[in-house]
């Protein structure tokens, strides 16, 4: 029984030890911000800020985990963002267009660059790195001429909502929390033990191995308890802020496509080899295209949630988010090789982007250092895939 259990613990560690890794790794860096700020990195308003300030980079991750799994990558997502932002921009304050339709027009805009990009990268074969490259250039000066060189704001009411606004209370008598977010936090503690019990019973019926009931339980419970934990924090805050409920909305459509669809089985064939995928049928050029035209209404809708955030247009909005997003997906174990790579993963790896600019930016640190560290984690998570990838061979 003693040696079941071991074997158990080792199959529960193997088969989920990137995101232990992961998670381990946020909780330092919490932990360590936390005394060099003597607690105010942990305070609930801040913790709150700093899910908020993750959405932006964790969509765009989002997108760019399907980007990288079929061997490609976009240098562009930061100019195109911002390009996006300040068409929203420029539409509401200089052509007084509605919220609703400037949603609609950005949207398409961000569509129309993927499918640019698409053009480029499957039916003329250059590669991917040269294309967005050519565009994150190219549209950052498309975002000085939209913008003129200055900044554009205000924006409407009911734009800003996207990136400022929160659940309205329900106001229960004599609560002193949200009451609408708690209520919706239960929904969904409810909705993923059911999700985890029916996963369960699948593998059970095709006769697939899974771990005990005791450590499933035990894993499933640790999982709801950090849910309830993170959730804990918005709801004795202000509440869950639209884009992070936004933020949810995109990481399950992303999970359906990767992972429940043709389509994103197909993009998992790609990365993890090309000449296999066309033999087997896979018509390779209308799926990059797909994939293209997806990641550019991605970037569109974080571009949007950025402006609203703002609530203004600037020239230098989405510097270095291609950074932060690829840095993201990698960390959250997106393998530059290709043909590997989690949405969940992407989103805990935005997350400790984000919890080292909050944390370092607390503790006043200057900005040649924020740099500097940034960019060896990322080297560092690129050598962890690499390494890992040797060691699986």
């Amino acid at each position: 029984m003693h040696d079941q259990t071991t074997v158990n613990l080792k199959m529960l560690f193997k088969t989920n030890m990137r995101q232990f890794t992961m998670i381990a790794a946020l909780l330092l860096i919490w932990l360590l911000f936390s005394i060099a700020t003597d607690g105010v990195f942990l305070s609930p308003r801040n913790l709150s800020n700093l899910f908020l300030q993750t959405v932006t980079v964790a969509i765009v991750a989002c997108g760019m985990v399907l980007i990288i799994v079929t061997g490609n990558i976009d240098l562009s997502v930061g100019s195109v963002a911002g390009f996006c932002g300040a068409v929203a921009a420029v539409l509401q304050v200089n052509f007084g267009w509605g919220t609703v339709a400037t949603i609609g027009a950005v949207l398409l805009t961000g569509v129309a660059i993927g499918a640019w990009h698409g053009f480029w990268v499957a039916w003329k074969q250059v590669p991917a790195f040269i294309v967005t490259l050519a565009s994150m250039l190219a549209f950052r000066g498309a975002i000085l001429a939209v913008t003129g060189g200055s900044t554009i704001s205000p924006m409407h009411d009911s734009f800003k909502v996207i990136g400022t606004g929160y659940l309205p209370d329900i106001r229960f008598d004599g609560t002193s929390f949200n009451d609408t977010s708690a209520l919706l936090t239960i929904a969904f503690l409810i909705i993923y033990l059911l999700m985890e019990a029916g996963k369960r019973r699948n593998l059970i019926a095709h006769g697939l191995p899974v771990l005990p009931l005791g450590l499933d339980s035990l894993r499933i419970g640790l999982t709801a308890l950090a849910i309830a934990a993170v959730c804990g924090v918005m709801i004795f805050n202000e509440g869950f802020p639209y884009a992070v409920l936004l933020l949810v909305l995109v990481v399950l459509v992303c999970r359906f496509v990767a992972e429940r669809t043709v389509f994103g089985r197909r993009l998992y064939a790609i990365g993890g080899n090309s000449e296999a995928a066309l033999l087997s049928g896979i018509d390779l050029k209308k799926n990059l295209m797909g994939l293209y035209m997806l990641f550019g209404g991605l970037t569109a809708l974080a571009g949007m949630v950025m402006t609203a955030r703002l609530n203004a247009a600037t020239t230098s909005a989405g510097v270095n988010m291609e950074l932060d997003a690829i840095a993201a997906a990698v960390i959250g174990g997106t393998s530059l090789m290709g043909g590997e790579g989690k949405i969940t993963g992407a989103v805990i790896g935005a997350l400790i982007m984000s919890s080292l600019d909050n944390g370092m930016s607390l503790m006043n640190l200057d900005s040649a250092y924020q740099y500097i560290i940034k960019g060896l984690i990322l080297l560092t998570a690129v050598w962890a895939d690499v390494a890992m990838r040797r060691r699986k061979g």
